[in-house]
């Protein structure tokens, strides 16, 4: 360890000050803050990820981070925080953590993990922010989900019709028996042209809808 003491001149005379009888210069570490903050967001999740710089290897492995986000629209001081648990300059987050349409910012700090005894540090200062907002999934098209109700809905409409138009055609079938030949023919005769139209046309409807 060191001894630190102050010495100054006052009032004409030097004194001297013993501030740290004691001191280690490992347990009084500060380090800078985080570099080139960076982030990706999908619909699923979201990665932020920066660099450290003049940070000797051997305390890069004990490093602990603390992110730090808010809505860019806010003020930093209603963010959240969130203590990493690991030392690797990276977090990867639940996309559902975050509001749809919304952006966010970020900032992330640094210091020497505090389950570490040989060293002991204080939070640097926060890094530069880094942007991001929710990618989110693609939604089906209405048109496409009104024209598949549609079909759904047509199909059994159709068919129940069809049901409808053949009973009426057996029914008329044996009225047209106790027609003579010197009378008109009932309108009910046409009936077989009638449903063949409509079939054609139940069957063209249904091919624009696909």
């Amino acid at each position: 360890g060191y001894r630190v003491s102050l010495q100054g001149n006052f009032f004409g005379h030097n004194h001297t000050y013993l501030t740290f009888p004691e001191y280690s210069p490992r347990k009084h570490i500060k380090l800078d803050p985080p570099l080139n903050i960076q982030s990706n967001a999908t619909a699923s999740k979201y990665r932020i990820w920066w660099s450290v710089w003049n940070v000797p290897w051997y305390l890069a492995e004990i490093l602990q981070y603390e992110l730090q986000y808010k809505e860019y629209s806010m003020s930093w001081e209603v963010a959240l925080n969130k203590t990493l648990p690991s030392s690797l300059p990276q977090v990867e987050m639940e996309a559902t953590e975050f509001r749809s349409g919304i952006a966010y910012a970020a900032r992330v700090r640094c210091k020497v993990s505090e389950n570490e005894n040989s060293y002991h540090s204080q939070w640097s200062e926060w890094s530069q922010t880094t942007v991001f907002q929710r990618a989110d999934v693609p939604k089906v098209s209405e048109k496409i989900l009104n024209t598949k109700t549609m079909q759904f809905l047509f199909i059994p409409l159709s068919f129940g019709t069809l049901l409808y138009l053949f009973w009426n055609c057996k029914l008329s079938s044996r009225y047209c028996c106790f027609l003579t030949l010197g009378q008109k023919a009932s309108p009910a005769l046409t009936f077989p042209h009638q449903l063949l139209s409509f079939t054609h046309s139940i069957v063209c409807t249904t091919g624009i809808l696909r």
